[in-house]
């Protein structure tokens, strides 16, 4: 079992960043999977970043390649998204979600989240 807190979300103007951080606690950090989902209002929730248990490989969607950075910290058991370059359409709740040795992907679901965190780019 794992439990994950978001913290970091809020208001920016377009071209503006945000960082974003996941404090889990539970089992050994280390071998988690970790990634970030979003959800927009009408819209499904969907994968925007991920980073392996083991050899930090990360994943991204293309909407965000380039401008957003996900990363991890074993010692402080957090996991962290740096967007950069915001637009309007990054406008959703963010979820931080973790897996039992995932490599990020996105064709494997997670099976833990946190509760999100609102992120809002004006235009």
């Amino acid at each position: 079992q794992v439990q994950l807190v978001e913290s970091g979300g809020g208001l920016v103007q377009a071209g503006g960043s945000l960082r974003l951080s996941c404090a889990a606690s539970g089992r050994p950090f280390s071998s988690y999977g970790m990634g970030w989902f979003r959800q927009a209002p009408g819209k499904e929730r969907e994968f925007v970043a991920g980073i392996s248990w083991n050899i930090d490989n990360t994943y991204y969607v293309d909407s965000v390649n380039g401008r957003f950075t996900i990363s991890r910290d074993n010692a402080k058991n957090t996991v962290y998204l740096q967007m950069n370059s915001l637009k309007p359409e990054d406008t959703a709740v963010y979820y931080c979600a973790a897996r039992l040795f995932w490599s990020g992907v996105a064709t494997t679901k997670p099976n833990y989240w946190g509760q999100g965190t609102q992120v809002t780019v004006s235009s």
